[in-house]
């Protein structure tokens, strides 16, 4: 594993006495609004096919590889990160997202597709998955009699991040390319303005990660909130005050059908939001031209980033409430006939192709948010971090199935600017057919057996701070 600079150490961030834990969630935002870009991509998608002469599956692997690498490095360095803290993982985190732009901006100006792959799909996707999960945990452990809600402020910057990513891409891109007008439908930036635009963002991004990085804390080993009972905390069948090392919690039928859950919910959401911008012009589309303009499609494309960090919160919260299986019910049943709408009703009206997408990608935020809940209701925080990390390799899968789905769809279809409506049919009615999938497997989740829980002398004589 990497060594740990002392400055970065976890013993160096503990919280003194009185520490107000809701400067916390701060920290967390400034990473994760900076890696949310990834959801912003389809702004300069096309952009990247013009300028590599390139199909939209092939510019696609992209994103797929970023997702990929997110899932396996949150996988691999879990444990890594749980042992060391917030800090340091932030902070390696901000690293690799800066590189993994740097090299990609390289890729772009040089006109080579595969350092665009190497850069921002693998270093960068490294970063992703770092930052990810660095603060997952650490808000778990400062607000254990909420955890769905704190789950839901760390993950919401996630989906906050093409929010602001969006709207600032296209103002550098017109910046960058006087001849582009992102007012204008058809209208494309060039190559050069997007390998400015990486080199513009990931110096960004480094600085307010690293705020991030050096203002975040963690929780003495005894603290608890004021007038938290732990002894409380097991108010539910699916919750237990039991500990599963992230181990055994790989052995268990749990982890796998959390994994089928998780795999189905993402898949469908991030279909449409690596195609957002072309889709809603391609949907309403007159002859050759969109009603559409790339302007309007940017903006569909931070509405959804509302949508998406909005599900974060308000359904990760309300999960605290009514529970996280009974929630995930909702997620992919309600889903599933909101695909169906956006299929056969969506194109009809651009105000409900609107709100369909937007309550599509509010389900898929909210999966995101409560998944750690739902874990530490079945397996306890002993670490939670860990079997978060290894859960995500669910989103790998996803990262590559979603964009292949809908691309492979769209590629026999036509050409980029020539699509229509009838051309995403049979990507979406696929995606109905995964959330069904996902429903099934989320009824089957069972309390874990009491076989797979950690000796309690075990997990009371570890140090608190390789849970943290």
């Amino acid at each position: 594993m990497v060594p740990v600079p002392s400055f970065l150490a976890r013993e160096r961030i503990v919280a003194a006495p009185g520490f107000n834990r809701w400067l916390i969630p701060p920290a967390a935002l400034a990473v994760h609004l900076c890696i949310g870009q990834v959801y912003a991509t389809s702004v300069y998608k096309t952009a990247l096919v013009e300028h590599f002469d390139a199909s939209l599956t092939s510019v696609g692997v992209i994103f797929s590889i970023a997702i990929v690498m997110l899932g396996l490095s949150a996988a691999v360095m879990g444990t890594w990160v749980d042992r060391n803290g917030p800090r340091a993982a932030m902070f390696f985190a901000a690293c690799f997202w800066f590189a993994g732009f740097m090299v990609g901006a390289l890729g772009i100006g040089t006109g080579q597709l595969w350092l665009v792959y190497l850069g921002y799909g693998v270093i960068g996707g490294i970063g992703l998955g770092i930052g990810y999960i660095s603060p997952v945990s650490t808000l778990i452990k400062w607000f254990p009699d909420r955890p769905g809600l704190a789950t839901g402020m760390a993950i919401m910057g996630f989906g906050g991040g093409a929010l602001i990513a969006s709207p600032l891409s296209g103002r550098l891109l017109g910046a960058y390319d006087s001849g582009y007008d992102s007012t204008v439908a058809g209208s494309v930036a060039s190559g050069h303005a997007v390998m400015l635009l990486f080199l513009t963002l990931g110096i960004v991004y480094l600085c307010f990660m690293m705020f991030g990085a050096f203002s975040v804390r963690v929780p003495a080993d005894d603290w608890r909130p004021d007038g938290f009972d732990p002894s409380t905390v097991k108010q539910q069948k699916m919750v237990t005050t039991a500990s599963v090392s992230a181990a055994n919690a790989i052995r268990t039928p749990q982890f796998w059908l959390l994994w089928v859950v998780l795999f189905c919910n993402v898949t469908a959401g991030i279909g449409i939001l690596e195609q957002a911008a072309p889709m809603i012009q391609d949907f309403f589309r007159d002859g050759a031209d969109s009603t559409v303009s790339a302007a309007a499609a940017g903006g569909f494309v931070g509405l959804l980033s509302i949508a998406n960090m909005a599900g974060r919160f308000v359904w990760s919260s309300t999960s605290d409430v009514i529970g996280r299986k009974p929630i995930y019910m909702l997620y992919l049943g309600a889903g599933l006939a909101a695909y169906v709408l956006l299929a056969t009703v969506g194109p009809n009206s651009t105000v409900l192709f609107v709100l369909f997408a937007a309550i599509i990608l509010s389900f898929y935020g909210g999966g995101f948010a409560t998944i750690p809940a739902y874990l530490r209701d079945l397996f306890g925080i002993y670490q939670v971090g860990a079997i978060h990390g290894r859960l995500l390799t669910a989103w790998s899968a996803a990262g590559v199935a979603g964009p292949l789905i809908v691309n492979a769809f769209l590629d026999a279809e036509g050409t980029p600017g020539e699509l229509t409506a009838a051309a995403y049919r049979g990507a979406l009615f696929t995606m109905v057919g995964l959330l069904a999938v996902g429903f099934v497997a989320n009824l089957l989740v069972r309390p874990v057996s009491e076989k797979y829980h950690e000796p309690k002398s075990r997990t009371a004589a570890e140090p608190e701070r390789s849970r943290a």
